[in-house]
């Protein structure tokens, strides 16, 4: 499927102004003021809340089965999951959900 160029070249444009003035309504206007607490606290969730909305697709529709959900990949992000939250190690959490990936497509 081949993309229009008046549309990508409309559209990249656009998308970088976008960032640009995302990242400068906090770097350059707010500049070396201190943010306010409600803004710190919300801010903090940030990686929270867009992790799962990256991984979720990849768990759910991965690209390697066609789109059809894997039993194996379920199961890692499971382990990831357990791991993650109760032995709170981001680490520990990638190591037991790569093993647990690749014991799962090895044993089915």
């Amino acid at each position: 499927m081949a993309v229009d160029p008046i549309v990508y070249w409309v559209t990249v444009p656009l998308l970088g102004l976008g960032t640009f003035l995302l990242r400068f309504s906090f770097l350059g206007v707010l500049g070396n003021r201190p943010l306010p607490a409600a803004m710190r606290r919300a801010l903090r969730y940030t990686a929270v809340g867009i992790l799962p909305g990256l991984i979720a697709p990849a768990v759910l529709w991965p690209p390697a089965t066609g789109g059809e959900t894997d039993p194996a990949r379920l199961a890692a992000a499971c382990v990831t999951l357990l791991v993650g939250v109760f032995a709170r190690s981001v680490i520990g959490a990638i190591l037991a959900g790569g093993m647990t990936l690749y014991l799962c497509l090895w044993l089915f």
